[in-house]
């Protein structure tokens, strides 16, 4: 998993609530176990129209297309506990989510994958949000060690991370990583079960 330290990009604007895992990628993106590829079917039912044709969807925009910085609404992430989910957001590049409430399980998936979700006040949310309406203008950098997000205009917003969380980004721990950060200790208790119990 790739380390989050910290990230200035282009923010892009999706004023929209309830944002399901379903909208994020629709059920028929989900035959892969491959990480990669999933940008395709990322919002694909905002984006195109119902013949599958391609519609101005802000991501697709030249301003925002290769935004790493998403400011959306309310209760994102809702839905099934897809892993694909976070995964499609990654493949496109999206590295942090900026919303006013995560659905609990889409808010744990993402830092398992490396992409930091920072729930904030509404009014902090709309801030951004009108912020993410300018464009490529719309330049956010966000600061995990310092834990504040700095926009266009220099304002600064602090956000709180759980410490566990924050220390697994900044090391680019998933559970596998944070696994063989025991490895001394692993390797003690191996050794010593096989000194004192060889039948196992």
């Amino acid at each position: 998993m790739d380390k989050f330290t910290s990230l200035t990009s282009v923010a892009a604007p999706l004023p929209l609530v309830n944002i399901d895992t379903d909208m994020i990628i629709p059920k028929q993106f989900l035959k892969t176990v491959k990480r990669t590829g999933l940008k395709a079917g990322l919002f694909y039912e905002l984006r195109t129209d119902e013949d599958g044709n391609p519609v101005d969807f802000v991501l697709d925009q030249p301003a925002y297309k290769d935004a790493q910085i998403l400011v959306t609404g309310d209760n994102f992430g809702c839905g099934s506990s897809r892993e694909h989910a976070p995964w499609a957001l990654l493949d496109q590049g999206i590295r942090c989510v900026i919303a006013p409430s995560f659905a609990d399980i889409f808010y744990n998936n993402c830092f398992k994958n490396g992409i930091l979700p920072i729930a904030l006040p509404q009014e902090d949310v709309d801030k951004l949000m009108d912020d993410a309406k300018r464009g490529s203008n719309a330049v956010v950098s966000v600061d995990l060690v310092a834990q504040e997000i700095k926009g266009p205009d220099g304002g600064t917003i602090s956000f709180e991370v759980d410490a566990h969380r924050k220390h697994c980004l900044l090391n680019g721990l998933d559970d596998i990583g944070q696994t063989f950060e025991k490895s001394a200790q692993i390797d003690q208790f191996e050794n010593q079960r096989k000194a004192t119990q060889p039948w196992l």
